[in-house]
């Protein structure tokens, strides 16, 4: 049986570990903040939004938050060891799930189509749901650490659900 972290070498390749995963969110994040800020303004406020759409203010603190939550929870499972398969495979499916945030902000802020958003969002979801069962395997307390990235994204699928029936 494997102890936690026992495959990494040392304490210094874990923070090393910390520090590129939190770097790679931080990336995602800015990408995703400049397609955002394409369709934020006079086109987003022009849309008829749910009832419980937050606060506009909210969204900045919420998703720096879960990007940091997603970067420990990466961080946690990466530095079991990125030789093991197990591991591979669960940072892979974390890395399309990434890549799925950053193509939900392009298409619905970027291209302006909340319909093909939607599905954007709705395989994002699964994404992040594959990869909380990967992480579990490895390092549960990374899979708990993905579980309110997973409830924002069905929150923020049920606003974009709303912007793409009612515009």
């Amino acid at each position: 049986m494997r102890l936690p972290g026992a495959a990494l070498a040392s304490t210094g390749g874990s923070a090393a570990l910390l520090i590129a995963s939190l770097g790679l969110v931080a990336v995602v994040a800015a990408f995703g903040g400049v397609a955002t800020s394409r369709g934020v303004g006079d086109w987003y406020d022009s849309l008829d939004r749910a009832p419980w759409n937050p606060p506009a203010w909210l969204f900045g603190p919420a998703w720096t938050i879960l990007y940091v939550l997603m970067a420990v929870a990466a961080w946690l499972v990466a530095r079991e060891g990125l030789g093991d398969s197990p591991v591979r495979v669960a940072l892979t499916l974390y890395l399309v799930q990434l890549a799925l945030n950053l193509s939900w902000s392009i298409v619905f802020f970027g291209l302006r189509r909340p319909g093909l958003a939607l599905v954007v969002i709705g395989a994002l979801f699964v994404a992040i749901a594959a990869t909380a069962i990967a992480f579990h395997g490895i390092a549960p307390t990374a899979a708990w650490l993905l579980v309110p990235y997973l409830a924002w994204v069905a929150f923020a699928a049920s606003l974009n659900a709303w912007i793409a029936f009612a515009n």
